[in-house]
C-alpha cells in the first residue's frame, strides 16, 4: 500500500479534535467569555486509532473494534463536546465512523490515487462534521457527516488527479465524477470515442453542453503528457526525434497572412466605397438592394417601391454594376494595385 502522505489517523483525531476545543476556547475569549480553569485530576489522553498507512485490509480490521453508537449515546456525547469542550467525547464520536469514511472512500477506487490518502482525507472531512454538527436537529452524524466526508474526498480528488486544474465549476466536477458511472450505464466504457448518441445522452441527463462532456471524456481517457517527452523514432535516419512539443502544429494561421487578409479586405472595402460614391441615390440603393444584402430584395418588390416596372429595376441594376466595376478598377489602377 502507498504511503499516505497526512499523519496517522491517531495523531489527525488528537491534533484536529484538539484544535476544535482551542478554536472552541478561542472563539469564547473573544465573546468576553472567561476560559474555564483547567482540571487537574482528569487525564485527556486518548486510546490510539488505526491509521490507514499500511496494509488496507489491516486497517479495516482494526476499525472494526470500534463500536457504533446508539442514537441517544450519540447524542449525549455530541452534547458533551458542543457544551463542555470534551476531547474524548469528540474522539469518540470520530472513531465511531471511521468505518463510514472507509466505505464511501472506496467509491473513489477508480481514479488512480492511493486509497489509503482518499481515506485519510475523507477522515479530516469527517473530523469537520464532528466540529459543527448539531445533536439538537433531531439528525445521525452519519447523516450529516456523509456530505463532509465526500465533499472532502472529491477536493483532494480535484486537486491531486491532474496538474492541470479540472472541475471548476459546480457543472464540471458534476461530469467528472458522474461520467464513468453513466459511461457504463450505457455501455460505452470500452468502446473508445463516444457517439453522438451517447454523448447527447450523457449531456442531457447531466444538464451540461455537449462539448463540455467530449472534453472531458478526452481529459479522463488520458493522463498528463509532459511536452518536453522525447519523440524517439520520429528524425531522419534513427536520429532522436526531438520533443513532443516540437511536432505539435499551429492549426491557426500565421500572423503575417492574417494580417495581409485584413490589408486586403480593408482596400477592397475602400474601392467599394469610393465606388458606390460615384453612382445617384436610386442606382446605389438599386445596387446594394439586389447584390450587397444577404437576402436580396426581389425585382417586383423593388418595382413597387420605386414605381416602375421590374424590367426597368434590372436595367438599372446591370448599368449600376457597371459603373461600380468600372470605377473600382480605375482607383485600384491608380493606386497601383493592379496594372492598367
Amino acid at each position: 500500500m502507498h504511503k499516505a502522505v497526512h499523519k496517522t489517523v491517531h495523531k489527525i483525531v488528537q491534533n484536529k479534535v484538539q484544535s476544535m476545543a482551542d478554536d472552541k476556547k478561542l472563539d469564547a475569549k473573544k465573546a468576553g467569555a472567561k476560559e474555564p480553569a483547567p482540571k487537574k485530576a482528569k487525564s485527556t489522553a486518548l486510546a490510539p486509532a488505526p491509521s490507514p498507512e499500511g496494509s488496507l485490509s489491516r486497517y479495516l480490521a482494526e476499525i472494526r473494534k470500534f463500536p457504533i453508537l446508539e442514537a441517544q449515546e450519540e447524542y449525549e456525547l455530541a452534547r458533551d463536546y458542543a457544551e463542555k469542550d470534551n476531547v474524548k467525547a469528540a474522539h469518540t464520536l470520530v472513531t465511531s465512523h471511521l468505518r463510514l469514511v472507509a466505505k464511501i472512500a472506496m467509491g473513489y477506487r477508480g481514479y488512480g490515487l492511493p486509497i489509503g490518502e482518499v481515506i485519510s482525507e475523507g477522515n479530516v472531512g469527517l473530523m469537520q462534521a464532528v466540529k459543527k454538527f448539531d445533536a439538537e436537529r433531531g439528525f445521525r452524524l452519519a447523516t450529516y457527516a456523509m456530505w463532509w466526508i465526500r465533499a472532502s474526498i472529491q477536493e483532494y480528488i480535484l486537486r491531486s488527479w491532474s496538474l492541470v486544474k479540472i472541475g471548476t465549476t459546480a457543472a464540471q466536477k458534476k461530469l467528472f465524477f458522474n461520467l464513468r458511472r453513466l459511461k457504463g450505464e450505457i455501455n460505452a466504457i470500452d468502446g473508445g470515442s463516444m457517439t453522438p448518441e451517447q454523448v447527447s445522452e450523457i449531456a442531457e441527463r447531466l444538464g451540461v453542453q455537449e462539448n463540455e462532456v467530449e472534453m472531458m471524456d478526452g481529459r479522463m481517457s488520458t493522463g498528463d503528457q509532459s511536452l518536453n517527452a522525447p519523440m524517439r523514432g520520429r528524425g531522419s535516419e534513427g536520429e532522436d526525434g526531438g520533443e513532443w512539443q516540437d511536432w505539435l502544429e499551429d492549426s491557426a494561421e500565421s500572423q503575417e497572412v492574417v494580417l495581409a487578409e485584413e490589408d486586403e479586405m480593408d482596400a477592397r472595402r475602400q474601392l467599394l466605397l469610393g465606388a458606390l460614391a460615384t453612382l445617384n441615390e436610386r442606382e446605389a440603393e438599386i445596387l446594394q438592394a439586389r447584390r450587397l444584402k444577404d437576402e436580396p430584395d426581389t425585382l417586383e418588390t423593388l418595382s413597387h417601391r420605386f414605381n416602375v416596372s421590374r424590367e426597368r429595376i434590372r436595367q438599372i441594376e446591370a448599368r449600376a454594376f457597371e459603373k461600380l466595376r468600372t470605377a473600382m478598377t480605375e482607383q485600384a489602377q491608380d493606386r497601383g494595385l493592379i496594372e492598367g
